[in-house]
């Protein structure tokens, strides 16, 4: 007996897996890229730290300086929140497929139901991937960016209260 089982076949059984697959390999992506350019960032940073001077707009001085910090933390946020929700709707297609298999088949057995049931665990675990760094990296990026603000905001605080 031979076997037609290929794990590309896994994501890309039908065109809504497929979708779906791709929707959560491009969030996984991008996640990476921004979390490798948060740790740049970061790099950068304690090599040269970020310190305030006395200016004219201290509030602005200190707005500006986080932004790089905070750039693009909502994508994160999204992908740790959003991918489960979209590895789900995969493994209900799967299973739905698996039913519809059933009805056509008229059958039962595992040669029928795995393949369904393999894409949807696959579409769930493509959704975990994507989701699980995405939810570590936000928190980990978004405390030292609160950290690095209160900090700032310290230092713009003394610096008002020696005018």
């Amino acid at each position: 007996m031979t076997s037609n089982f290929s794990l590309l076949h896994l994501f890309t059984g039908d065109l809504m897996t497929l979708f779906v697959s791709i929707v959560l390999v491009m969030a996984s992506i991008l996640s990476w890229a921004i979390i490798i350019e948060k740790f740049r960032l970061w790099r950068a940073t304690k090599r040269s730290p970020i310190t305030i001077k006395h200016g004219d707009n201290m509030d602005l001085i200190v707005d500006k300086l986080m932004r790089p910090f905070d750039k693009n933390l909502w994508f994160l946020s999204m992908v740790s929140y959003v991918a489960p929700f979209i590895g789900l709707f995969g493994t209900v297609w799967g299973v739905m497929d698996s039913f519809a298999s059933i009805g056509i088949n008229q059958s039962v057995s595992i040669g029928v139901i795995a393949p369904g049931l393999a894409t949807a665990l696959g579409t769930t675990a493509l959704g975990l991937i994507a989701a699980v760094p995405a939810a570590i990296a936000y928190q980990y990026f978004s405390k030292r960016a609160d950290d690095l603000y209160d900090k700032l905001d310290e230092k713009r605080t003394e610096l008002k209260s020696k005018k």
